[in-house]
């Protein structure tokens, strides 16, 4: 097995090693170039520089022994990566192999493939030297898997040639780069306001962004077909902000009639809650100037709100100062819900009732996501009216804070169709009801969801007495299966880009693949990504499957001989670890993140540094987090040293491993909870899907791993109540990602 592996992996990768030499190798003469062609047997640099071209024959066979060596040891570097992520039987057999390949490769004529030009291609177009791009264009095959690239590079930057465009979607038809053009192509046609072509061609787009909705709504409008007119009003109710090229569809429909100033004022009020003033500012055009906020009095409320509010300033018989004074008192409300609650209560007699109920429906919210107790009675003061889905689910977590059931279905009762039918609120929902005691209609909503493969799943089944013992049959696919996916000509494209190490593209152009696909096919696929250690492909397409599933590849684990040794050195569960590593980084070794996170447990660098100096670990770079064995390391440190200093309760560790020990020890309460209830109620988004993702997944290794069977309520256990104040800031602290409109809790 490990030969086979080793023998695909030298074929494949040392091209790429050359290519990576020769494209190093090539630079800038003034405007003249000259590209060095692959070692050995190379021919003389093209160039006028004749002292040159002497030096070069003079060093060939230097310049080709340094290729080969570079070239190789590049490739003993990976293999020994993927060797680590892999059973090491035979290591010594293929150390002896590996070095025997290097003299080998050294001996022999190395012949350029299809995929230097690819890349050398690539290069050249994203340089903007089309005469280049040519060169290298004219010598890529027709029928290579990579060259419906070469193809869509010469038409991209073509886009008014409409000739040009057609054909080459008819002849990529059903492609992942049919697909990308079509949409670049429709933004175009819209640009030109070439709308009979933009609609005869956007039914065919699969996925089409906002820019193209807004063009077709547009289009529809000057050919006067009125059937999506809903659709286009729709677009308007958003907080967000949207696309320049919506602006005209806007216009259009306020100039109709069919948007009105009530509808400004709405979206106004959207953008305020979603803490976008600068949306509500763009928004003050469409309101006449006699009725209308001002700019500055937007700008005075987001910087100074409790001012805003106390100094007198605000007609609230005005709309224009009221709404105005609303966001003011939202922006309060995220930093002290007592000082803002102290600001508006003199002056809500003076508004409507649903004014009223609309200002402690925002002190309720964020008086909720900081686990305050007067959360409870203000959300009671809104009588349930005009709160939005959002607003209703914090409602029903302040609730479960406060242990109260009937508060909790209340909440949930109210939500919209959408957000009731959330597994989260179906599983919350069924535990209401069993509390009051209608335990029948509670184990109605429980047994189906008792059958999903997730978090929500797991806890239904135990609250219906199932014990995790044993998970659903693994159907394995055969042989001829996986060979058949590996020739579906999208998927092959996309191994071939993964080896190039194009992971952006690759994964594009597998994710549209897969897209159709049924649930045999979908394991095959996955088997397939396995096989060629794309382990998060191989996740993510397991993942999908409806009714059959194959819980080995959705929960793999490579790198085990490392996990394992730092768990038992760090005395930890090893399927904790793996857990974590599974939603960090899906085991891809070279994953940063957008806060510059690194490596398979997703080290940041200031943590890195720390945690080497704690272990004494000796001329320490970051760019070593990249390597499994040092990121395993650190990272099964971090989280021993977060369990350590947190009670030793895993669910406020794994909380403290992605926002943060300070959080996660603010947002316990000063009793006992139990820890669902404290991770429902993690205001993060982000951190509140990792620790529940995270926890289930744990579970799903312990049955992998041959642990005991347990339930995942035992696992999470229970929150201790807080004793000691939140710690100050920890400069290791990550940084999550906040819902819409959130601030720091």
């Amino acid at each position: 097995m490990a030969l086979r592996r080793l023998l695909f992996f030298l074929r494949a990768e040392s091209t790429q090693a050359q290519n990576a030499i020769e494209r190093a190798e090539s630079y800038d003469a003034g405007n003249k170039r000259y590209e060095a062609d692959p070692c050995p047997l190379r021919p003389a640099p093209q160039g006028p520089d004749k002292k040159q071209r002497a030096d070069y024959d003079a060093n060939d066979s230097v310049n080709c022994a340094q290729v080969c060596i570079h070239g190789f040891l590049q490739v003993i570097k990976k293999w020994i990566v993927r060797l680590q992520a892999a059973d090491r039987d035979n290591f010594n057999i293929v150390n002896s192999l590996i070095i025997l390949a290097i003299f080998f490769a050294c001996s022999f004529p190395a012949r350029a493939d299809s995929r230097d030009e690819f890349l050398l291609a690539r290069d050249a177009w994203a340089a903007g030297d089309m005469r280049r791009f040519d060169r290298y264009a004219a010598k890529m095959p027709e029928d290579s898997v990579l060259y419906p690239y070469i193809a869509y590079w010469k038409v991209a930057r073509q886009l008014d040639d409409d000739a040009k465009v057609t054909d080459f979607l008819t002849r990529f038809a059903g492609t992942w780069l049919a697909e990308k053009l079509r949409a670049e192509w429709l933004k175009d046609l819209g640009r030109r306001e070439m709308w009979p072509a933009y609609l005869a061609e956007f039914p065919r787009l699969v996925k089409p962004e906002t820019t193209h909705l807004c063009l077709a709504r547009r289009a529809e409008l000057v050919a006067g077909d009125r059937r999506f007119l809903g659709d286009a009003v729709a677009m308007w109710f958003t907080d967000k902000d949207l696309p320049s090229t919506c602006s005209p569809m806007f216009a259009a429909l306020l100039q109709q009639g069919l948007l009105s100033e009530e509808d400004v004022w709405k979206r106004m009020r959207l953008a305020f809650e979603g803490g976008s003033p600068g949306v509500a500012k763009s928004l003050l055009a469409y309101i006449p100037e006699e009725t209308r906020p001002t700019a500055m009095s937007v700008d005075r409320a987001y910087r100074e709100p409790e001012k805003y509010l106390t100094t007198g300033i605000i007609n609230w018989g005005n709309r224009a100062q009221r709404e105005v004074g609303f966001f003011a008192l939202s922006r309060l409300a995220r930093e002290d819900t007592v000082a803002a609650a102290r600001a508006i209560e003199p002056f809500l007699p003076v508004v409507s009732e649903g004014d009223q109920q609309y200002a402690w429906g925002i002190l309720a919210l964020n008086a909720a996501r900081q686990h305050e107790p007067q959360a409870l009675p203000w959300f009671a003061k809104t009588g349930g009216n005009g709160l939005s889905d959002y607003q209703r689910e914090w409602w029903a977590r302040s609730a479960l804070w406060a242990g109260d059931w009937r508060a909790v279905l209340w909440a949930i009762d109210g939500m919209g169709g959408v957000s009731r039918e959330q597994p989260a609120w179906r599983y919350w929902r069924g535990r209401a009801l069993k509390a009051i005691g209608q335990v029948f209609a509670a184990n109605q909503i429980l047994a189906p969801l008792s059958r999903e493969h997730q978090y929500y799943g797991q806890l239904a089944s135990e609250e219906l007495g199932a014990v995790m013992g044993a998970q659903s049959i693994n159907i394995k696919v055969s042989g001829d299966e996986v060979d058949s996916v590996s020739h579906d000509n999208g998927i092959a494209r996309a191994l071939a880009l993964y080896e190039l190490g194009l992971r952006t593209e690759a994964s594009n152009e597998w994710i549209w693949s897969v897209r159709n696909f049924n649930d045999r096919q979908l394991l095959a696929a996955a088997e397939l990504a396995r096989r060629n250690d794309w382990y998060d492909r191989a996740i993510n397409t397991a993942e999908k499957t409806q009714d059959i599933h194959d819980f080995d590849l959705r929960f793999i684990s490579p790198y085990r001989e490392l996990a394992s040794k730092e768990s038992k050195e760090n005395n930890l569960d090893e399927a904790w670890i793996y857990g974590l590593i599974r939603q960090e980084s899906r085991f891809v070794n070279v994953a940063k993140s957008s806060v510059g996170a690194q490596g398979l447990m997703q080290i940041m660098p200031s943590t890195g540094r720390w945690i080497a100096q704690r272990l004494g670990f000796k001329g320490f770079n970051t760019r070593s987090l990249a390597e499994p064995e040092t990121n395993i390391k650190f990272g099964a440190y971090y989280l021993r040293h977060v369990l350590d200093s947190l009670d030793g309760q895993p669910v406020l560790a794994t909380a403290a491993y992605n926002a943060g020990p300070r959080r996660a020890q603010r947002w316990r309460d000063n009793k006992a909870m139990e820890a669902a209830v404290y991770i429902e109620s993690i205001p993060f988004s982000e951190t509140r899907e990792y620790v529940k993702k995270v926890m289930s997944n744990a579970m799903y290794y312990a049955l992998r791993f041959g642990q005991p069977s347990s339930l995942l309520s035992d696992r999470l256990g229970t929150i201790p109540a807080r004793v000691a104040p939140a710690p100050p800031a920890d400069e290791n602290d990550k940084q999550p990602s906040l819902e819409s409109g959130e601030g720091e809790s």
